[in-house]
């Protein structure tokens, strides 16, 4: 097994199940030692798989949605003594429903975790790799990202804001040799829709892409130090294309089709 003191660093947050976890697995496969992060039992598991590539994986099972847990994690990256070459900042969690059904907890939850840690993380890892003038950074965010959540309201607007923000990044680090990339899937298969309560909707109920495909293109763009990837299928690519030139309140209601409550089943 090759010295892990000769392997880059990387983190990758959400890397339990789903697209982090396929993050996680490219990271591996290329060479990477890493520190993972997800609230859940199945961490260590995932851990486990990973280690069995000869990696060297220090698994951080800590809640992202508190300042505390953000902190967990950041202090274990810094207790390996070595620099953090890339970070996958993708844990992420939504909710479906009308905003006047949903409870506020969930929605500030989906604040918390998808935007408040990605910040926090975010103001750690670079101000370290700015240090240094080196490293690579991909947030997560979504084609949700580029048209209003009509029953997902809160979650792509979280995804607005990521957006956003990866792209005021870029051009803040344009002269650095520090790159940030947005990774943007559509719906992919994993668990989000059954968490989010949306499995009798018609995208819930819908086709989707592979997590492994989304996560080997958003990999491949990180390593390329690219702004940006749609990921998946050729659909979300045309679908994300078309939001470009469609006006906010068509693709509100459009969003409706595929995300209100019992439209699987219409």
């Amino acid at each position: 097994m090759t010295s892990s003191t000769t392997r880059p660093l990387a983190m990758v947050t959400g890397a339990s199940s789903g697209i982090g976890r396929e993050l996680a697995d490219q990271f591996v496969q290329n060479g990477f030692d890493l520190v993972i992060n997800a609230e859940d039992d199945r961490l260590e598991t995932a851990a486990a798989e990973l280690r069995a590539s000869g990696a060297d994986v220090q698994a951080v099972r800590a809640d992202l949605r508190t300042a505390e847990g953000v902190e967990q994690l950041w202090s274990a990256v810094t207790a390996t003594g070595r620099p953090l070459a890339a970070a996958a900042l993708n844990a992420g969690v939504g909710k479906g429903g009308a905003f006047v059904d949903t409870e506020l907890a969930d929605e500030l939850a989906i604040i918390d975790l998808n935007v408040t840690s990605t910040v926090r993380l975010a103001k750690h890892v670079l101000r370290a790799m700015t240090a240094r003038d080196e490293g690579r950074v991909l947030i997560t965010s979504s084609i949700a990202s580029t048209m209003p959540g009509t029953f997902q309201a809160i979650y792509n607007a979280s995804k607005s804001f990521l957006q956003s923000f990866a792209e005021a990044l870029q051009e803040e680090l344009r002269d650095s040799a520090v790159t940030v990339t947005s990774l943007m899937p559509g719906p992919t298969e994993t668990d989000f829709f059954r968490r989010a309560d949306m499995e009798d909707t018609k995208v819930g109920a819908s086709s989707k892409d592979d997590a492994g495909q989304v996560a080997q293109q958003g990999f491949e763009a990180l390593m390329k130090g690219e702004r940006r990837v749609v990921a998946g299928s050729l659909s979300t690519r045309a679908q994300e294309a078309a939001s470009k030139v469609m006006p906010d309140a068509l693709k509100a209601k459009g969003h409706r089709q595929m995300a209100e409550p019992g439209s699987a089943g219409q």
